[in-house]
């Protein structure tokens, strides 16, 4: 397992970059380049459940709430897949990752927000969080500076 680090600046303040990170009408735009039409569905409490899954819903990652602080910090921690709707958290093959997190930190001076996140992955899964994160976080500042 390895922790991945990215980070961006943007020209706004750190509620609206929350929101776009966030709210479903741009969760799915910027998490596009992971899965098109990707969701997120949580109730948003610490030890509750959330699930990141592609368009149809019914496969992904089961998530909890690790700790939030809203507009600050928001970070996850992966249990497990959904495969079919179903859950799996206990498998041999999510154990090996099972307990990763993937965190987001805002931190605003002046107006402006930086922007990092930290995921731990698989070292095999690099390429493909390196694409995701570095063209989804600049839709996230796009869309911010709107």
């Amino acid at each position: 397992m390895e922790t991945l680090k990215y980070h961006v600046e943007i020209e706004a303040p750190a509620e609206k970059v929350w929101d776009v990170l966030w709210n479903d009408r741009t969760y799915s735009q910027w998490t596009h380049y992971f899965s098109p039409g990707s969701i997120m569905k949580t109730d948003w409490e610490v030890g509750g459940k959330t699930y990141f899954t592609e368009a149809t819903g019914q496969n992904g990652m089961v998530s909890t709430i690790e700790r939030i602080e809203e507009p600050k910090l928001l970070v996850f921690k992966h249990l497990g897949e959904l495969k079919n709707g179903v859950e799996d958290i206990n498998s041999d093959q999510v154990k090996d990752w099972n307990g990763s997190l993937e965190a987001y930190h805002l931190e605003e001076n002046e107006g402006k927000t930086t922007l990092k996140v930290e995921v731990d992955v698989d070292i095999s899964y690099k390429e493909m969080m390196d694409n995701g994160f570095n063209k989804g976080l600049e839709v996230v500042k796009q869309l911010s500076e709107k």
